[in-house]
């Protein structure tokens, strides 16, 4: 006989979603907080919205919470650094030509001879 965990979110009685594994039951359940919340939220705003339409829109901004983070600059953006970048390359762009020190007249006196 086999035996398997599944991971329920229940909300107001009803069941919503089944997960395999516990993380990922726990993060659904998150979300789904986080759209109620901002459920909540929408009803007092000035604009009007069907409640159909509040309840689709909380669950798109609890599902892309990064990026609205990001929009509302609450959070910075993850930067995506390139591996084909040598060491030699990251020195020469931190110390420009225009501000490395200038040659003392002894060795432009030595470059002219």
């Amino acid at each position: 006989m086999a035996v398997e965990s599944r991971f329920v979110v229940i909300r107001q009685g009803v069941e919503v979603e089944t997960f395999m594994d516990k993380k990922a039951a726990d993060e659904y359940d998150k979300m789904l907080d986080m759209a109620d919340s901002l459920t909540d939220m929408l009803e007092t705003a000035p604009i009007k919205l069907t409640e159909a339409l509040r309840e689709e829109l909380s669950i798109y901004l609890a599902q892309h919470r990064e990026e609205v983070l990001i929009a509302l600059q609450a959070k910075k953006p993850k930067v995506i650094k390139k591996p084909n970048e040598s060491k030699s390359t990251k020195k020469e762009a931190a110390t420009p030509a225009d501000k490395q020190p200038a040659a003392t007249a002894a060795e432009q006196a030595e470059d002219v001879a």
